[in-house]
């Protein structure tokens, strides 16, 4: 009935499953069930039962909708044979018949080949043939689970092997092979193998006595074949297959017979007599020729065997040795070499830069010849096998090298190009591509399946590897490893082949491996079938894996073979293991054996080096080696290696820093790798590789360095880490602080320094000459000592390279830096210069990129593409130098580590392209504009290379970054230059620079402010400022700049306002543009503060600045009207209403001229809310940034010179602020005798605020001031201020306190200083007063900074409370600064002195008195604790001592019971110290807490 029910449901179309069925659907599907009333589909239908739920539904469910019972049952058993149906289809379909396969190799054991489910196997069963060529007789064997199995299994390997034997001919019988459809792979489940083994060797006894050992011979062992899973994985099934061998000389001439085996049923061996049979090969099977027969004559057959057999003997030997006289003549071990290397024939000098793997299935023996793919360090691997990390490739090739493992979405371009590339570590780290799931839960597909599942997915990862901006053209090979017999149109590995052969345009760059021919002719019928091509000139097939593994191994050098070590403590030496070396991706390790080993082109290095490329360490190796001169060295190389390193090793520090500031081509990294390269045996040496990489993963990297392989020795053999051309020294005490924290995480004592950073970097100026224990400066002038070496020199340069002559980097050095020569090679050189040819064009680009950005290059992609040099996938193609002609000597290759790693060309040297920029625009007439403007428009340039980004980004960087240190920084030098050299065309270069940034919201930024600072263009700068905001909507630097438009339009329009007084009109609208730049900078503080508190970037103080001019520009304005004129009383009148202390209408009640002035006074009042608060936001902007300046310092202490112009731009504007707000110039007041006290009060406030001392930020400012006359009198109007009959306020008070102790620091003897007693009893009476909220953070601070009890007080026990103080500032910290300190540290304005009163407070200005350095220097002794080694340091300060608590220490007081948090400044310092071990320190004062200074 179902089964019915079920055709009329297909008749009706309905879905095979029923979750797919709608309520209609149900509805029909039931009207057509027999013994069903329609009725019942209509219920159905009425309760909204579709598919889904009528999967669910029970006997009781149908009760309660009103089905009875019996309808019921009928229906659910309908529903369960659907379900059932289906189920079986899926099934039928999973085990229909694949695709034709080979079996296993003949009388092979060790081989990799497995058989996969539902696979055909090719040959027929058949019989003898060449007698060579083994016969096939298949068994399905479907239960081996009895013990009679087991014996028919035995018996018919029996039969077969009687029968081979007697026929002279090779087999193999399969157990595990189906006949329907025939030879279709199936499978046993083997549980015992041993017993499979066992039962056919003790079945020999049925051959007869004198043959079982013949027999025993010829019978191989069982081979156990595993089946895999259409999806590639593992099954517990195996075919079970045995080989028959009847070698003739142990055959000879013999006849087999088989005794006592029947196993028919119904035959029953007669008891005491013997059965005979006797089987040869009767085509695809067995037979018996002592079988009972119906001939007349049974025998006959059988004698005529018999009688055949001594010529089937001497056949048999005969094909014997017809096929061991067949010679393996292969050539294919060179083929590989020559292949693999692009026919270099050395792996270390081969073509190929990088090297991607395709692979299938792996056997376990394949994962013994590893080693090849190890040292070849693939970029990338496609691994089908999904079992591939559990026990396959991909989990053995981890243990020798790291990994990053990927599923092929990740590749999809769904950002930019090498955006992805970075994510991935693409050129760092082997990218591991599971194309068949297999991680992350993904599951395998089928074969048939793969393409439709995955197949877009790896389209993705093949195009995306192929495109020239990730990996080299034509520099890259494709191998496809085959550990596993390709035999299925369908299979994934042909499809990604025909992928591969679209994108590469050819099979140039492919390589395919397999360890048969059996497994390589299949992959050439597969690949030749899909493509239409034959890839045999591409395949090696004739090499076991050991062979290949053997092969490419011999291809690298000694060097690359052999061990690599790193230094231990006494001389000792630890073996660096691949795996940890390529896991420490972003550096570059030195080890003590650099080099040796090696077979490097001593000649090329050389002349690479001399020409301007940069040092190497082979250079250092080299100059070594025995007939060498030694490698140069500078005059301040002993000093750094005898003295500076040493020094540094002895701080107590975790990480300490050292600069060696260098002029462009002085020789400043060369100096610092030969530092490097001489400390190789006591330091752990590195180079970072990639400036940009993230400081937290290179803290990371560098803390596994130090501790590799003797994490408990102590003390640990530091790390010298060389950090090169990083132009912000703010990362590099950032990374020193990540260092530092990386330290501490894994508590390693810092007892002495673990990691010493060499930072190496460029110096724009050459006045800095002296060096330091923290410094060093290499400037462009030789002593005499170094130019007599350079001389010596270039003797024997001379006489071993021929062309000396352009050796222009040795050569500049040895002149000593003159620019006659310099000038003379560019002359030279360029003579032939014609900016239409292109190489010429190149190289112009190429002058102004490295003129304007330091160290610019362009990728060797870039250059091939341009100049047309198409480059194949062999050596001997022409270089790039070459395609640049005659300039080649200019220039030098180098590697460039950005997101992608990849080569590239540079200038040999800055003051080669700086005069080769001047040569062009005086001799050859091409300006700074043209070269520009060729570099903006030429696409050519920006097609998909490696290095694209990176030419971007220097080209956006010569386009915007300004140089803040210089008088004129309104736009970046090369803008400037361009406007200054050729006037006018900077738009036309500006213009194309949106075009060609059109996303960029930064050069848009740019377009606007040209607009508004240059052209005067407000309507185009608010379109260009309006799109950058646009770009990028949140940001505050885009805000800034829209108000600045504004801002920049009202003050162009006041300074062209020729009218005096303004008109109304006027007056309305320069109101108008005032109130919108306010409102647009309010706008930019609301941002900058929302991006600080979200940490995205440091807080960004233009809005607050912005405001500040706006209120200035405003003052400016209204003092053009006839009602605030500059006259005294005007002046003061202004001050009031602008104070919001006078109201305008007051103000124009008493105007004389009121009805005169009425169409003012309307348009002021219009704009009342900004007048009256104007100098309450002035003051507000005013003091946030002051005290945002005086308590926050950059993390490293350095000086920003941006930062620099900006305080010098507030001092500007707070003179301006002051002269009208902080001074009362009416003469009437001073007359009215009742008013001169209150005017008195009112003055000294005044005078106090501003000196900026009406704020304690503002006092505490006086300390670096150095403003002695102005303390004084500020510290006596303060005592005025806070005398008892005006009342001060909490405020005022605290000011007082902060007065008093900022005068004692500068003039201790002043007799304006308050008693220390009466000022600590003060303290202690506002401190027990109500506090308002905003005074809790000065009162607090001042307070723990002058309580801070000594460790034996003989006065009397210290206040207990200090304990809350210290927890109150912190919070009130963190109330007030949260919104701004992201990126800032709390500037330590005091330390703990020995003396007592005042002069136990020493200001940090007086350290650096001590010291007697520059800020820059002091910044770098600070950090590295060099300052505490001071003797005058020492004798001033107080050693307190602690106890370690977690991360902060108890500092002990006079009272045992009283122990003060205390926060270290460097986490580090507390490494190594256990719990509650003693400690000493300084103690600092911040406004964030009390720190603890030099930790030991």
């Amino acid at each position: 009935m179902a089964e019915r029910g079920e055709e009329k449901s297909q008749k009706e179309d309905l879905p095979p499953d029923i979750k797919d069925w709608s309520k209609h659907q149900v509805r029909e599907w039931t009207l057509t069930l027999d013994d069903v009333d329609d009725c019942v589909a209509d219920i159905l239908l009425q309760h909204d039962i579709n598919g889904p739920s009528l999967l669910l539904l029970d006997t009781d469910d149908f009760k309660k909708i009103g089905v009875n019972f019996g309808p019921a049952k009928l229906i659910i058993h309908a529903r369960h044979e659907v379900v059932k149906l289906k189920k079986e289809e899926l099934v039928a379909s999973k085990h229909l018949p694949r695709g034709p396969c080979k079996p296993y190799p003949f009388c092979k054991y060790n081989d990799t080949y497995r058989y996969m489910e539902n696979d055909i196997l090719d040959p027929t069963e058949s019989g003898a043939s060449d007698l060579i060529e083994p016969c096939h007789e298949y068994k399905a064997f479907n239960n081996t689970t009895d013990e009679a199995t087991m014996t028919r299994l035995t018996e018919e390997v029996i039969r077969f092997a009687a029968a081979c034997m007697n026929s002279r001919t090779n087999g193999t019988i399969h157990f595990g092979i189906g006949d329907k459809p025939h030879g279709q792979v199936l499978g046993v489940v083997v549980k015992d193998r041993e017993a499979y083994a066992r039962k056919i060797h003790s079945a020999i006894h049925y051959f007869e006595h004198k043959h079982k050992q013949t027999a025993h011979s010829c019978i191989k062992p069982p081979r156990f074949v595993g089946v895999l899973n259409r999806n590639e994985t593992s099954s517990d099934k195996y075919v079970i297959e045995v080989d028959i061998v009847p070698d003739s000389t142990l055959c000879e001439e013999n006849i087999y017979h088989i005794i006592n085996m029947d196993t028919k049923k119904g035959n029953k061996k007669v008891k005491g007599k013997e059965t005979r049979q006797f089987f040869v090969r009767d085509g695809s099977s067995s037979r018996d020729l002592l079988a009972p027969t119906t001939f007349a004559k049974p025998m006959v057959e059988y004698n005529q065997f018999v009688a055949g057999n001594a010529q089937r003997a001497q056949l048999r030997k005969q094909a014997e040795e017809k096929h061991l006289n067949v010679i393996k003549s292969s050539t294919q071990g060179s083929r590989l070499s020559q292949m693999i290397t692009g026919k270099t024939l050395s792996l270390d000098k081969s073509h190929f830069e990088r090297y991607v793997i395709v692979t299938n299935k792996s056997h376990p023996t394949h994962l013994e010849s590893l080693g090849f793919l190890v040292e070849l360090n693939p970029i990338a691997v496609l691994d089908f096998d999904p079992e591939s990390a559990q026990n396959g490739l991909q989990c053995r090739f981890q243990q020798h090298s790291p990994v990053n493992d990927h599923l092929p979405v990740q590749y999809k371009i769904a950002e930019g190009v090498e955006d992805i590339a970075k994510k991935l570590k693409l050129t760092r780290t082997t990218s591991w591509v599971f194309c068949n799931g297999g991680i992350e839960d993904e599951a395998p597909s089928d074969i048939d399946k793969w393409l439709v599942e995955k197949g877009s997915s790896i389209r993705d990862v093949v195009s995306f590897l192929c495109r020239k901006d990730v990996l080299p053209n034509k520099r890259f090979l494709v191998i496809f490893l085959l550990w596993s017999t390709v035999s299925d149109s369908m299979d994934p590995l042909v499809k990604t082949f025909s992928m591969f052969y679209q994108e590469l345009r050819g099979t140039e760059q492919i390589l395919c491996i397999c360890d048969n021919r059996q497994a390589f002719t299949s992959w050439k019928d597969l690949v030749d079938a899909q493509c239409r091509i034959n890839i045999a000139h591409r395949c090696i097939y004739e090499l076991s894996f050991t062979e290949v593994n053997g092969t490419i191994l011999s291809l690298w050098s000694k060097k690359r073979r052999s061990s690599r070590f790193l230094p231990c403590g006494g001389g000792s030496k630890v073996l660096l293991e691949k795996k940890v070396e390529r896991a420490l991706n972003t550096l570059e390790v030195l080890c003590v054996n650099q080099c040796e080993g090696g077979n490097q082109d001593q000649i090329v290095l050389e002349e690479n080096f001399y020409r301007g490329g940069k040092v190497s360490w082979w250079n250092f190796y080299f100059s070594e080696q025995p007939g060498s001169s030694p490698f140069i060295k500078r005059d301040k190389f002993d000093f750094i290696i005898n003295t500076v390193i040493p020094d540094l090793g002895n701080l107590g520090k975790a990480c300490v820093l050292f600069n060696l500031m260098h002029l462009p081509g002085c020789g400043g990294t060369t100096l610092a790798m030969h530092t490097l390269w001489a400390l190789r045996k006591k330091f752990r040496c590195a180079v970072l590789r990639d400036i940009n990489a993230d400081l937290a993963e290179v803290a990371n990297q560098v803390v596994k360095l130090l501790l590799y392989d003797h994490e408990e020795q102590l003390p640990r053999v530091p790390v010298l880490l060389m950090i090169d051309d990083l132009d912000d020294k703010e990362k590099v005490f950032d990374l020193q602080r990540a260092i530092d924290e990386e330290c501490t995480k894994k508590n390693i004592p810092s007892k002495s320094a673990q990691v010493i950073l060499l930072n190496c970097m460029r110096s724009e100026s050459s006045g800095k000459t002296e060096q330091t224990e923290e410094t060093v400066f290499i400037g462009n002038t030789l002593s005499e000592t170094e130019q007599k070496l350079f001389e010596e020199k270039l003797v024997e340069i001379e006489k071993t390279h021929k062309n000396a002559d352009t050796f222009y980097g040795f050569m500049i050095m040895k002149k000593n830096f003159k620019p006659e020569y310099v000038e003379g090679v560019a002359r030279n050189t360029l003579k032939s210069f014609n900016i239409k040819q292109k190489h010429a064009q190149l190289l112009a680009v190429l002058v102004l990129l490295n003129v304007y950005c330091k160290g610019a290059s362009l990728s060797v992609s870039l250059c091939e593409e341009f100049l047309g040099l198409q480059p194949k996938p062999v050596c001997g193609t022409i270089k790039v130098e070459e395609g640049f002609e005659k300039f080649s000597t200019l220039i030098a290759t180098c590697s460039v580590e950005g997101k992608v790693v990849f080569k590239a060309v540079k200038m040999i040297h800055s003051s080669i392209a700086s005069h080769c920029l001047e040569e062009l625009t005086t001799t050859h007439n091409v300006n700074r504009a043209d070269i520009t403007d060729l570099l903006l428009t030429t696409d050519k340039l920006y097609e998909s290379t490696q290095g694209k980004d990176q030419l971007l980004q220097d080209v956006r960087h010569i386009l915007v970054k300004r140089h803040y240190s210089e008088d004129e920084c309104k736009f970046s030098p090369l803008i400037q230059h361009i406007a200054s050299e050729t006037p006018g065309l900077e738009e036309m270069v500006l213009q194309n620079a949106s075009k060609r940034f059109e996303k960029d919201a930064v050069v848009s930024q740019l377009l606007a402010r040209y607009y508004y600072l240059k052209k005067k263009d407000f309507s185009a700068a608010e379109d260009w400022a309006s799109k950058a905001r646009a770009l990028s909507r949140d940001s505050s630097y885009f805000a800034d700049t829209s108000a600045q438009v504004v801002k920049h339009e009202l003050k162009n329009a006041i300074e062209n306002c020729k009218e005096e007084p303004l008109s109304p009109e006027k007056l309305d609208m320069l109101l108008k543009m005032a109130q919108s730049a306010i409102v647009a900078f309010q706008e930019t503080q609301s941002l900058a503060k929302k991006e600080s508190s979200q940490q995205v970037c440091p807080f960004n103080t233009a809005g607050c600045l912005g405001e500040i001019q706006v209120g200035e520009l405003v003052i400016k304005v209204l003092s053009k009207t006839p009602i605030f004129s500059s006259e005294n009383v005007r002046h003061d009148i202004m001050s009031e209403v602008l104070s919001g202390v006078l109201e305008l209408q007051a103000v124009e009640r008493n105007d004389k001229r009121r009805n005169k002035n009425t169409q003012y006074y309307k348009i002021l009042k219009q704009f009342e809310d900004v007048l009256c608060n104007l100098k309450c936001r002035m003051k507000i902007n005013f003091d946030f940034l002051d005290n945002f300046y005086v308590n926050l310092g950059s993390r490293s202490g350095m000086k920003d010179s941006r930062e620099e112009r900006m305080k010098n731009e507030l001092f500007r504007c707070f003179m301006d602020y002051a002269k009208l707000f902080c001074k009362t110039d009416s003469a009437a007041l001073l007359r009215n005798k009742t008013m001169n006290h209150k005017l008195e009060l009112h003055k000294a406030k005044q005078f106090l605020e501003m000196k900026k001392a009406d704020t304690f930020f503002g006092i505490l400012n006086c300390l670096s001031n150095n403003i002695s006359p102005e303390i004084m009198k500020i510290a006596k109007l303060s005592a005025l201020v806070c005398a008892p009959e005006h009342k001060p306020t909490v405020k005022e008070r605290i000011n007082f306190i902060y007065v008093n102790v900022v005068l004692s620091c500068i003039k201790l003897a002043s007799t304006h200083i308050a008693p220390y007693p009466r000022l600590i009893e003060l303290l202690f009476k506002v401190l027990r007063e109500q506090i308002p909220l905003n005074e809790n953070l000065p009162l607090h601070f001042i307070a723990v900074a002058l309580l801070w009890p000594r460790q034996h007080c003989p006065d009397g026990l210290p206040p207990t409370n200090l304990r809350t103080h210290i927890s109150q500032m912190r919070t009130s910290y963190h109330m007030v600064m949260k919104d701004v300190y992201n990126g800032k540290w709390p500037i330590v304005h005091f330390i703990l002195g020995k003396k007592q009163g005042y002069e136990r407070l020493v200001p940090l200005e007086e350290i650096k008195r001590c010291i007697r350095t520059g800020q820059e220097e002091f910044t770098l002794m600070w950090e590295n604790g060099t300052i505490w080694k001071d003797q005058k340091v020492q004798e001033r300060l107080c050693r307190v001592t602690g106890q370690v608590m977690n991360k902060f220490i108890l500092a002990d007081t006079c009272d045992p019971r009283l122990k003060l948090e205390i926060t270290p400044m460097f986490q580090s310092q507390l490494s190594g110290h256990a719990q509650q071990s003693k400690v000493s320190f300084f103690v600092g004062f911040s406004i964030r807490g009390p720190v603890a200074l030099d930790i030991k």
